[in-house]
């Protein structure tokens, strides 16, 4: 089986035919009898629960024609009562727009392909509450899925929803760098053993080395290497905390988006949420969350979601901006294409023009240092993308423009340059006294 190649390379996955028996026996198993609608391509891995599952108990596979969510709408409205469906997490609230009724569509959802949040679960079993949710974790390397946890209506569940436990003849681990188990609540790296273990990657041997290493707990055993960071929690189930390489630095800060996401997400009017980091001014990296509401008011939107993450999150975890957006661009597959997310849109220069030539020349200061081409006087400073680094380079640029310095904590509390100005009166004596030539003790 083939996975999707994060590097544009696809890479030919040795799947063994016991471990493809392991999987679909113990899915077979949980899941049980009933069809399943086929919706995406063979050569995408979610076909493996949606075609073998169904065939190995007597059950039929019902294949859509044009595929995708509009594919999968279209079968679900001509036949019901499905066994299972198999989809990624953006197919549930894609199928509740396009359907009118999905409570007995299907008996179970297994969810899988990328992090699921607990608001697409509590909106989908409210409507359909007869139904099991399924979060799935499981990367091609461990045929399919190899962690599962189910969720009912009624249950609690947290804004990040768990992967569970292993399945059947699997086990897993969360090691540290020194490949030592990590304390519960602690974050690791996440690897797989035992039976569904792919053999390697087709005619790669370096990166069958480096992914499929010896496994330090099982004499003679191997694990596969996931990349992806989890935790254990109180509980004994495992919580994804998103990929190892997609862990980004901002301003010196390690940052997982997944997390930012996932307090995006608990948002009441957020329906989906998607966090990037973006370098749109060279070196100058900034987060970036995307955003699709529950309903059209969204002018609002931006402001209280910031001001909601922030009262969640410490401040170098906050996005410089919030871009709403009718939906989130997918692949084929359903899964997020992070390369089309649009760059966000700054709106600078609104309102009335500066009256006095500081502010004037606090606008250019602002203007300068944000990268803009201008900035209004009753423009908020962090509102156009600026952090506290930025902060302290408008401090420098106001002392190098007015002879004045000032405070940190006054740009914080006045981030307009019609605030700002407000302010400098009371700091004129604060300004850096000028250089003057001292004697040379030695000519004394």
């Amino acid at each position: 089986m083939y996975t999707s190649g994060s590097t544009g390379r696809p890479k030919g996955v040795a799947v063994t035919h016991g471990g493809l028996a392991n999987y679909v026996g113990w899915a077979s198993g949980l899941y049980g009898p009933g069809g399943a609608p086929l919706h995406s391509s063979l050569a995408f891995d979610l076909t493996v629960t949606s075609v073998l599952v169904p065939l190995v108990t007597g059950s039929a596979v019902v294949v859509s024609r044009e595929g995708g969510a509009e594919g999968l709408a279209r079968v679900l409205q001509a036949h019901s009562g499905f066994g299972l469906a198999k989809v990624v997490p953006a197919h549930l609230p894609l199928l509740g727009e396009h359907l009118a009724d999905v409570s007995g569509a299907a008996r179970t959802w297994v969810v899988g392909g990328e992090a699921l949040t607990g608001g697409v679960v509590r909106e989908w079993l409210e409507r359909a509450p007869e139904s099991v949710v399924v979060n799935e974790y499981g990367p091609t390397e461990t045929v399919v899925g190899c962690a599962v946890f189910e969720v009912r209506a009624g249950e609690e569940v947290a804004d990040a929803v768990p992967i569970g436990r292993p399945v059947a003849n699997t086990r897993l681990y969360v090691l540290d760098s020194s490949l030592q188990p990590a304390p519960v609540g602690v974050a690791g790296e996440l690897y797989v053993a035992g039976a569904q273990l792919a053999r390697g990657y087709a005619g790669r041997p370096d990166l069958t080395s480096e992914r499929f290493v010896a496994c330090p707990f099982e004499a003679g055993g191997r694990m596969y290497r996931t990349g992806d960071l989890a935790r254990w929690n109180a509980e004994g189930r495992l919580e994804f905390l998103g990929r190892a390489d997609e862990q980004v630095k901002v301003r010196g800060f390690r940052i997982e988006p997944g997390e930012v996401q996932a307090a995006l997400a608990a948002h009441p009017q957020v329906a989906r949420a998607a966090v990037i980091a973006r370098e749109d001014t060279p070196d100058d990296v900034r987060l970036v969350g995307y955003v699709v509401a529950h309903d059209e008011d969204t002018a609002e939107l931006p402001d209280s979601v910031t001001r909601f993450v922030s009262a969640r999150l410490p401040e170098y975890m906050v996005p410089s901006a919030i871009v709403v957006l009718d939906e989130l661009p997918l692949t084929v597959n359903g899964k997020l294409d992070r390369k089309a997310l649009p760059a966000p849109e700054v709106t600078t220069g609104s309102g009335r023009v500066p009256s006095t030539e500081q502010e004037r020349l606090l606008c250019e200061a602002f203007a300068e240092v944000l990268g803009l081409d201008s900035v209004g006087v009753d423009d908020d400073f962090f509102a156009l993308g600026g952090h506290s680094l930025l902060a302290v380079r408008a401090i420098s640029q106001i002392r190098a423009v007015l002879g004045v310095e000032l405070p940190l904590k006054v740009l914080l509390a006045a981030p307009t340059p019609a605030e700002l100005s407000q302010q400098l009166g009371k700091h004129q004596s604060s300004a850096r006294p000028a250089l003057r030539p001292m004697r040379n003790q030695e000519e004394s």
